[in-house]
């Protein structure tokens, strides 16, 4: 029993070097790229242009198991419709993203179980079958809910790294509009710069240029961006964009204007975090900090306290 314990903890430890190895060598070459290209010495791999994602691609999934799969538990089209957009939203926009959802979420309801019957052959001291069964079906339920916990933490995190990149590539469009290119230029432009620094956003601003290309408006466009990031400033700036193109004014202003609002407004989010650390900081202080500091006031006269008044203290009065 040790000596597996000892590989599982060789192995965990491995594995944890291995992914900060990979971590640390992916941010150092985007940042090296990002430096390569600032300088325009970058190699001919990365002066081609990157192959872009089609606009039009097929839905329907073509592994036979995840079409019996899909086929079998998604058979309610309100119900995948709602799964595909939440997958969506946390960067999945597969077509067979669905069904790998299912079959992940089935893989670790049924594998946690498992595992904890397997680690019950190596244990000294064997649970009785009602703690057993109570476990396993605790371990079941954790395993149906940590794939949803999951992609709802992937979905936020991607919409606020989406809130965080999308006023640098709005300050790049302002740029671009007022040296002189139109709308679709500039974001096709913020598209292509952005893509080393701000990949989402990059993302998002392709899929735009790239409808543009098939045919539909420029507000249909900027609404589907709209509706597949679902973050508010996404949502206030398309439809500042398209009231702009419905009164014919100023694209320029209008985003010089809105620029400048977004950074009073991050301000002032930054300004409400500072706001809120006094609060948070009462949190530890209350639960760690105060005890310690109580505890070495008063133990002191207690301690005097027992030593006088105690069976000893008395004793000797």
């Amino acid at each position: 029993m040790s000596q597996i314990l000892s590989l599982l903890v060789d192995f965990a430890a491995f594995a944890l070097v291995a992914f900060g190895v990979f971590l640390v060598a992916r941010r150092l070459e985007a940042a090296q790229s990002v430096q390569r290209r600032l300088r325009g010495d970058a190699p001919p791999a990365e002066q081609k242009s990157r192959v872009r994602s089609p606009l039009v691609r097929a839905q329907e999934v073509r592994n036979p198991v995840l079409q019996w799969v899909q086929r079998t538990t998604l058979q309610d089209p309100e119900e995948q419709t709602r799964l595909r957009r939440s997958l969506a939203l946390a960067g999945f926009d597969h077509p067979s993203a669905p069904a790998f959802y299912v079959v992940g979420r089935f893989c670790v309801a049924a594998g946690l179980p498992v595992l904890f019957l397997f680690s019950q052959f190596f244990s000294s001291t064997p649970m009785s079958i009602t703690m057993f069964t109570v476990v396993a079906v605790g371990l079941a339920i954790v395993g149906l809910i940590l794939p949803k916990a999951f992609i709802d933490n992937r979905a936020n995190a991607r919409k606020t790294q989406i809130e965080n990149e999308f006023p640098d590539a709005l300050d790049l469009m302002v740029v671009c509009v007022e040296s002189g290119l139109g709308m679709e230029g500039a974001i096709v432009r913020v598209a292509n710069e952005t893509h080393e620094s701000h990949p989402r956003i990059s993302m998002e601003f392709e899929m735009v240029s790239l409808e543009l290309r098939a045919g539909r408006t420029r507000a249909e466009a900027l609404r589907h961006m709209a509706d597949r990031t679902q973050v508010e400033m996404i949502g206030s700036f398309v439809a500042l964009m398209v009231q702009t193109d419905a009164l014919g004014g100023s694209i320029a202003q209008t985003l010089r204007t809105y620029s400048a609002e977004m950074r009073a407004h991050r301000m002032l989010r930054a300004e409400e975090k500072a706001m809120r650390l006094p609060v948070m900081l009462t949190i530890p202080l209350v639960l760690f900090i105060l005890p310690v500091m109580m505890t070495a006031v008063m133990l002191p006269p207690i301690i005097d306290g027992f030593h006088t008044f105690g069976p000893k203290g008395s004793a000797t009065q």
